[in-house]
């Protein structure tokens, strides 16, 4: 029996969840996740860590902001191998792509997955 979406998109979550703690080391306070045709959108809220709040709010916060979203998109591509294949073993297709933003004013991070087909296909 397929999976429907709301389940799909739950274990989506649980997979990103499972991620930020094992390969970033602090998980989110809030995920959700959305699946759109071929997007999986995935929310998340609370991701920065005390020290990432700082060095954003510091005086030159410019720098910091750019700092912070740099480490964080050479973390995500380094760690996106095991992102995809958590993903594809929940969704049974290949990850086309993957685009990120996070923001450092109220710590919430973006993640936007393609695939090759749609998932919102509700059995």
């Amino acid at each position: 029996m397929a999976k429907t979406k709301t389940k799909m998109e739950q274990e989506i979550s649980d997979a990103v969840i499972k991620f930020e703690l094992e390969f970033m080391g602090r998980g989110p306070t809030e995920t959700q996740t959305f699946i759109i045709d071929t997007m999986i959108i995935v929310r998340l809220k609370g991701v920065l860590t005390k020290a990432e709040l700082q060095l954003a709010n510091a005086g030159d916060s410019d720098r910091g902001r750019k700092l912070i979203k740099d480490v964080r998109i050479e973390l995500i591509e380094k760690g996106r191998p095991l992102l995809d294949a958590a993903l594809e073993s929940i969704t049974g297709q290949k990850i086309v792509s993957l685009h990120t933003d996070i923001s450092t004013t109220i710590g919430e991070r973006v993640i936007i997955f393609t695939t090759q087909h749609p998932l919102d296909k509700t059995p």
